[in-house]
């Protein structure tokens, strides 16, 4: 099954950097922008 990807905006910063390992962990690929 492919993972569906999600657009995390602001990824590099403390918040978001958390956003992202937190759906990667849940199966989604994280992309930052």
């Amino acid at each position: 099954m492919q993972s569906q990807a999600i657009l995390v905006t602001g990824g590099a910063g403390y918040i978001g950097s958390h956003c992202c390992r937190a759906l990667e962990r849940a199966g989604f690929r994280a992309v930052v922008y």
